[in-house]
């Protein structure tokens, strides 16, 4: 099919697998799916992206509740095209590097807690926990579930793990 306007950057695919920080600056969808760079990092890109996802968090938190969980809500669903987006593009389905499927799901597994330092780290622990482990069914999910909605509802679920973990153990006084 022949376009009836030239391609923008959107459009080029990455020949590299792995894109430059340049890259991302030349395609918004890249930006946002590697977390704003943070999923460039040589090693555990996810861990990366996920502490990119506190400083973010740290303003969402000072919203009502429900416009936190509406900006949430809208993230994800804006994940399912980031993501797919952006695995098209480097034709590699569910690249280390996109992270903002961490960011996501760091928000939720962070969503009932006080921005306290403990609080963080030990939601930080738990979701990276569900997210690298993924016990059922996030595993199921991960294994069985493509494209953009593949990509984010395995960290979208173990967020939920990690935020019902936290508030079991923030009623019982550990946190």
């Amino acid at each position: 099919m022949i376009r009836p306007y030239p391609p923008t950057l959107e459009d080029i695919p990455i020949s590299n697998k792995n894109p430059s920080f340049t890259d991302l600056l030349r395609s918004p969808t890249l930006l946002l799916a590697f977390g704003f760079g943070s999923g460039l990092a040589p090693k555990a890109p996810g861990t990366f992206g996920t502490l990119a996802a506190i400083p973010l968090w740290l303003l969402l938190c000072q919203l009502p509740l429900s416009l936190y969980w509406a900006v949430v809500a809208i993230s994800a669903i804006a994940g399912i095209y980031i993501c797919g987006r952006a695995s098209s593009k480097l034709a590699v389905h569910d690249h280390s590097g996109i992270v903002w499927d961490e960011f996501v799901g760091l928000w939720i597994a962070l969503a009932f807690i006080e921005p306290q330092l403990t609080s963080i780290i030990v939601g930080f622990l738990l979701f990276r926990f569900f997210d690298i482990v993924k016990p059922w069914p996030i595993s199921w999910l991960d294994k069985q579930v493509g494209a953009g909605i593949g990509i984010m509802i395995d960290d979208v679920v173990a967020g939920f793990f990690a935020a019902i973990v936290i508030v079991v153990i923030s009623n019982l006084g550990f946190l």
